[in-house]
């Protein structure tokens, strides 16, 4: 009998069996996947000149003029073609360290609450218009990024590395 509950419940042996297991790493994948495409929307944005121009096809500059009469909030679109070329390598370089930090595990909850700010003025402004609501993708980035704000990255992190020595070496 007690053989067959630890196998429904989960808990086989010291570390609590798969399902504790399987709770330590659920965040894994979405931090990776997170960091990853983060790290390669920076990377991206910063190696296209025509992104990072203040006009022309392609330009943050035409994307904000584009997009201001339909965001939810102008006034952030107006502070963003104030110098929509800052802005597009201030979003660049955004992501590129939120998706460092994500990755790496480094300052994670800052890095993810850093992610869910980006996300959140992208869909108030660029994905706002999108309808229905859920073609958007911004806003399922912003819910994404929440559960690494809550939780941290407790695993395969320089957070949990760094935290380690402060416990043995205090």
């Amino acid at each position: 009998m007690t053989h067959v509950h630890r196998a429904t419940s989960g808990s086989s042996g010291r570390d609590g069996g798969w399902r504790a297991t399987a709770s330590r790493y659920a965040l894994l994948p979405l931090r990776v996947f997170l960091g990853v495409t983060f790290i390669y929307a920076g990377l991206d944005k910063l190696t296209d000149s025509a992104f990072l121009s203040d006009t022309g096809s392609g330009s943050i500059g035409e994307m904000m003029r584009g997009v201001r009469d339909g965001a939810a909030i102008p006034a952030m679109v107006d502070l963003a073609l104030k110098s929509p070329s800052g802005f597009g390598y201030a979003i660049a370089f955004g992501e590129l360290a939120v998706g460092i930090g994500t990755l790496i595990g480094l300052l994670a909850r800052v890095a993810a609450l850093g992610g869910a700010l980006i996300s959140l003025s992208l869909w108030l402004t660029v994905s706002w218009q999108t309808n229905p609501y859920y073609y958007g993708n911004d806003l399922a980035y912003l819910m994404s990024w929440l559960p690494l704000v809550l939780a941290g990255a407790s695993v395969f992190s320089l957070d949990a590395l760094l935290a380690e020595r402060r416990r043995r070496y205090p």
